[in-house]
């Protein structure tokens, strides 16, 4: 870099002098460059965990489920749909089962046979609405009875999920079948039916 200074002296006349800071106003141009510094990219990492609690396996049965027929002389038969909302959040993936039994069908002194209802072939089962289920893999045999008597006797596997299948909500549909021998006296007969879900298939 350098400098150059003009000075007056006494004569009016200008002259080129060593500059003198103490007696003379000095101008200076210094142009400095631009240093630009690429910043190296930087990562750091984290871990993310998600802790999911274990909830409960359940199941809604509806209050009732009914039969009708009139009589005319020949045996029948007559069915009714039940709509069995299973709920397994348990995730645990140890499969279930739907167990029944039920009290016999009665109309004051009057009785059906205590092997009178029966599902005859799988029943439906599908994810309820808002869940994505597993759907339940049933190994049941069918037909299936529905045990009977004046008190209910040890319940029996319905339907069944196996291991790794069932979890989630779902609507399970067994089509029950009533049997109506011609002999049956007219009259409006009930019956009590127990409906649970147990752990494992």
């Amino acid at each position: 870099m350098s400098i150059a200074l003009r000075t007056h002296g006494a004569k009016g006349r200008n002259r080129v002098s060593p500059a003198r800071p103490a007696a003379l106003a000095t101008t200076v141009m210094i142009t400095f460059g631009t240093c630009l510094l690429a910043a190296g990219a930087a990562s750091a990492t984290t871990v993310a965990t998600a802790t999911i609690g274990a909830g409960t396996l359940s199941v809604s049965v509806p209050a009732t489920i009914g039969f009708s027929a009139s009589l005319n002389g020949l045996d029948q038969t007559v069915t009714a749909a039940l709509a069995l909302d299973v709920r397994d959040a348990t995730g645990s993936g140890n499969g279930w089962s739907l167990t029944a039994t039920s009290t016999q069908f009665t109309s004051g002194s009057n009785t059906l046979a205590t092997n009178s209802v029966t599902v005859a072939s799988a029943p439906g089962d599908a994810c309820d609405s808002g869940a994505t289920c597993a759907l339940a893999s049933d190994s049941i045999p069918y037909p299936y009875s529905l045990p009977a008597g004046s008190g209910p006797p040890s319940a029996s596997k319905l339907f069944d999920a196996a291991a790794s299948t069932g979890m989630g909500d779902q609507t399970v549909t067994p089509t029950f079948v009533l049997a109506i021998p011609a002999s049956t006296a007219q009259g409006t007969y009930t019956s009590t039916w127990t409906i649970s879900a147990v752990s494992g298939p």
